[in-house]
């Protein structure tokens, strides 16, 4: 498996959907500074044209065709909105199984000034179309007969989002394993997620939930770096208070280990040279930015 391969893209370019509000409270969250998060479910019926959900302050779905989808290793979707002339590239943060048994994929989006984000919380109103495109080259799509690895998964701020999809796809992979006794045979999986505060630490019952249900297969290791509340009983065995540091990776560094960072530029730039210097291999090595 080479984590430079691409994935496909729809051979359709544009989806249109149209709007179909829903509550997903769970996927709500709201910052100090005012910011909030909304989750979009998105569902998939036809391919040029159907019904959709879209997402206003919460919550989404879109739908289009199976028969669109070349490849489930789907990472991101680009938002084409009519009057809004940027275009907004949101990432995938659900399994490829939910795209592929139920039609749907989750978009998690952050209040921000930036047009297509501003649409989604501000605009967007049932029956309201867009046109979608998807894709991506940052996912882990191993075969049945490769080769078991490790997983580490780098988090920062809102670049939880892919590493939740790598890691929900992780906890599916186990359940086939467990269920069928064949498919892939995947190693462990550690995340380290970093965040300013505990409430700016997304999806956290999600992630505790997945390693609850598979404690000797995902850890997970979450650092707060300005934290001024008192944490949570629940929280407190997994938080580390501090920057995470570059030794807590090298620690997992082995031959068998994939490494995925997601976050700020910077954050990013550091534990891909870190890695490098401790001789990893750059293929061995799979990262994404946002600004």
């Amino acid at each position: 498996m080479s984590l430079s391969q691409p994935a496909i893209y729809l051979m359709t370019p544009k989806i249109s959907w149209t709007s179909k509000m829903r509550s997903l409270p769970d996927y709500q969250h709201r910052h100090q500074n005012g910011g909030a998060m909304g989750c979009a479910a998105v569902m998939i019926p036809g391919l040029l044209r159907g019904p959709v959900g879209a997402i206003c302050t919460q919550a989404a779905s879109l739908r289009s065709t199976r028969s669109a989808v070349c490849h489930l290793s789907l990472t991101r979707v680009d938002f084409f909105i009519p009057g809004v002339s940027v275009v907004g590239g949101f990432s995938i943060c659900s399994s490829p199984r939910l795209l592929e048994q139920e039609r749907m994929i989750d978009l998690a989006v952050k209040y921000t000034n930036h047009p297509p984000a501003l649409w989604i919380h501000n605009q967007c109103t049932l029956d309201s179309e867009v046109a979608v495109r998807v894709g991506g080259e940052f996912f882990f799509d191993p075969q049945p007969a490769d080769a078991s690895r490790n997983l580490v998964l780098i988090a920062g701020g809102v670049g939880i989002n892919p590493l939740l999809s790598i890691l929900r796809h992780s906890a599916d992979l186990l359940r086939e394993r467990a269920n069928k006794g064949s498919g892939y045979d995947i190693g462990t999986i550690k995340l380290f997620y970093s965040a300013k505060n505990t409430s700016e630490l997304l999806f956290k019952k999600n992630i505790l939930d997945l390693v609850n249900e598979f404690p000797e297969k995902i850890a997970c290791s979450l650092h707060v770096t300005k934290q001024t509340t008192q944490i949570s009983a629940a929280l407190k065995p997994y938080i580390t208070e501090g920057r995470l540091m570059e030794q807590e990776i090298r620690d997992h560094i082995s031959k068998e280990t994939l490494f995925y960072i997601c976050g700020p530029p910077p954050m990013t730039d550091f534990f891909s040279k870190q890695l490098e210097n401790s001789h990893v291999p750059k293929e061995h090595i799979c990262f994404e930015k946002w600004w």
